[in-house]
Order: structure tokens, then C-alpha cells, then sequence
């Protein structure tokens, strides 16, 4: 195999002295810097879709749609739906209950684990269950509007609290769950980054006050997107901070 060169310059790693970095999309094609990507986009983007579509079958990890046993429906494109802010759109009833309580409680056990925040309104801060806390959260999200489905109410709101209330129901109110059990549960790596980011639309801030817009872009590219030329410039080298 011969030594990796810049698709567009052709110099290669010798040449230049420094490590050629991959197209985010395809993960096949290397370039020595942006300039070089964004000349050589054109003759690219006809291969780029192709390649990206090769690497994505032949690798577990890189399908563009959620398989879990959990859920009813699983939805293609999930990070493309976060970002319209329809990830809860289109699904059945239950697994929008599942999703907003399991989304909650993930939140509980990051805001403790990362900056001991303990609520009183739930499991953290000493109460019998999470409930209180939850039905705020629930508030908050039928505030937004647009990312509950169109058929919730609140009646669904008040099922929605039932059902995480239930006795032996592993999505409970009554129970703590973390990262690691959510991504056996759903046999889903990526679900907690999923519900991660569902939080920050529904509360208007992620772990740590952290803003996730660049990892959801830089996924939505892994997805197969389209997305705008400088869109995917910016996210050329997000792989080395995967």
C-alpha cells in the first residue's frame, strides 16, 4: 500500500511533516488542511455519499438507525430528528413515556455524579421517588412545544407519570438508573448521548452546562447527512476527539 497523500495537493505525510487528517462523512479520503478539503469538495462529494455507505455496513457501530428490544419503533436517523427536534415524533405512546422518564433519570444521575447536585424532589435528594422532579421536567418539556409529539396532552402527561410510578417497571421513577444501564437496557452505546441532548432542548442546558451542538452535527454527518459545506469542513477532524 503506498504512502497516504492529500487528495487534493497529493503532498504526502513525509512532505508535509504532520499527519493528514480524513473527511468526517466517508472516513476514507485524507487532506493536509480545510483549503485543501474545500478545493477538492467538488470532485469528492460524488464518491463521498458512496464511501461513507461502504464503511457504515461493514461496521457495527455506524448505523444510522436505532435497533433496541426496548422500544416498539425504532426511528432512522436519530440525530438528524434531535436536531429538528422531533426525536420524540412518530412513536408509539409507550416508548415516548420510556424515553422522557429514562431521558429524567439519566439527568438526575449526571447532575449528582458531576456537580453533587441532590434535588429534594427526587431519589437523590432523599424523597421516596422521583415523581415531583419528573412532572417538573414534564412542564418544561410541553413548554417547549415543539419536541413532544402532536397527540400529547395532559392527560398523556398524567399516563406518562403512571406508568413511571408502576410497580417492577424497569423505566421507574422509583428506581436510579446510570449511563451503563441505559446502554445495556437499550443495547444502544450512543442512547445516552441521545438522551443527553433530548435534555438540553427540554431544560436549555446539558451535563455541566455543556452545549452539544458540534457532537450532534459531527453525528448527523456519521448518519449519512447532507449537510452544508462548511458544516462538514468544520467537523473534518472530530474524529480524533471521538
Amino acid at each position: 500500500m503506498g504512502e497516504l497523500s492529500c487528495a487534493n495537493c497529493q503532498k504526502t505525510e513525509e512532505e508535509l511533516g504532520s499527519s493528514l487528517k480524513r473527511c468526517a462523512k466517508c472516513q476514507t479520503t485524507t487532506y493536509c488542511s480545510r483549503d485543501c478539503q474545500k478545493g477538492h469538495w467538488k470532485t469528492h462529494k460524488k464518491s463521498c455519499a458512496s464511501y461513507a455507505a461502504a464503511n457504515s455496513s461493514s461496521s457495527a457501530g455506524a448505523s444510522s438507525t436505532t435497533s433496541s428490544k426496548v422500544l416498539e419503533k425504532n426511528v432512522d436517523k436519530p440525530f438528524h430528528k434531535l436536531d429538528a427536534k422531533t426525536w420524540l415524533h412518530d412513536r408509539p405512546e409507550k416508548d415516548v413515556y420510556k424515553l422522557l422518564i429514562d431521558s429524567y433519570r439519566l439527568s438526575l444521575d449526571d447532575d449528582f455524579n458531576f456537580e453533587s447536585v441532590r434535588d429534594r424532589n427526587t431519589l437523590y435528594g432523599g424523597a421516596a421517588d422521583s415523581l415531583r422532579g419528573f412532572q417538573s421536567f414534564l412542564n418544561l418539556a410541553q413548554m417547549r412545544q415543539t419536541i413532544l409529539p402532536s397527540w400529547w396532552s395532559e392527560d398523556k402527561a398524567k399516563a406518562c407519570e403512571a406508568f413511571g410510578m408502576e410497580q417492577g417497571n424497569w423505566h421507574s421513577l422509583r428506581k436510579k438508573v446510570t449511563k451503563g444501564d441505559l446502554m445495556k437496557k437499550y443495547e444502544d452505546q450512543l442512547m445516552p448521548m441521545k438522551m443527553r441532548m433530548f435534555r438540553e432542548q427540554v431544560t436549555g442546558r446539558g451535563p455541566m452546562g455543556q452545549d452539544s451542538t458540534m457532537m450532534r452535527k459531527f453525528q448527523m454527518l456519521q448518519e449519512g447527512d447532507d449537510l452544508p459545506e462548511e458544516v462538514q469542513f468544520e467537523n473534518m477532524d472530530m474524529s480524533d476527539v471521538m
